[in-house]
């Protein structure tokens, strides 16, 4: 446990670089989780999908309905907008997180990212959500309950998101800064 709470030297720390790798690793991983939710849907269909998490989010905010539901259209493809701005602005937020807390305490990197996005999904898909009605419960023997294909969609999901993330995080911080990881020890030729 004293191993995921170490932290690194505040001078090996690029907090400007994490900020910018945030953004692009949360755009690039939002995009990474509609991938991955196209052979596995996270709901199942009928009026669980008429509602959307998202949207229940936001009209448990004062949303109206109409608002949380409009669409906009491409490629004669209806998008719920709202949904999209949610989906990518979670993922965003995360990435800045991640990527920021990484620059301090590298454990949050444990498994590439796959841990913090399991704590993701745990902490979204089985406890608040659940908790303010925008998802229904995560346990199998209450009526409605999420399925056990939706578990399976949103806990590997997560892990895919959260490793994408991580994986441009790596990239680009060193394509940026020319050296590793804030923990990583420096070689002769790096700064």
């Amino acid at each position: 446990m004293s191993s995921l709470l170490t932290r690194t030297d505040p001078a090996r720390r690029r907090i400007g670089t994490a900020s910018i790798v945030g953004l692009i690793g949360g755009f690039f991983s939002a995009i990474v989780k509609f991938g991955w939710e196209v052979p596995f849907p996270p709901r199942t269909p009928g009026i669980r999908s008429e509602t959307n998490p998202p949207q229940s989010m936001l009209e448990w905010f004062g949303m109206s309905h109409d608002t949380s539901h409009a669409t906009v259209t491409f490629n004669n493809n209806p998008a719920p907008i709202m949904s999209f701005i949610v989906h990518f602005g979670f993922a965003i937020v995360f990435a800045l997180i991640y990527c920021v807390i990484a620059e301090y305490y590298p454990g949050i990197k444990l498994w590439q990212g796959a841990a913090f996005g399991i704590l993701v999904y745990v902490g979204a898909h089985v406890v608040v959500m659940p908790l303010l009605g925008w998802a229904p419960s995560p346990f199998p023997w209450v009526a409605g309950a999420q399925t056990w294909s939706e578990h399976f969609s949103e806990f590997f999901g997560h892990i895919i998101w959260l490793w994408s993330i991580e994986v441009v995080r790596r990239d680009i911080r060193n394509r940026i800064t020319h050296e590793p990881d804030a923990e990583a020890p420096l070689t002769e030729g790096a700064r």
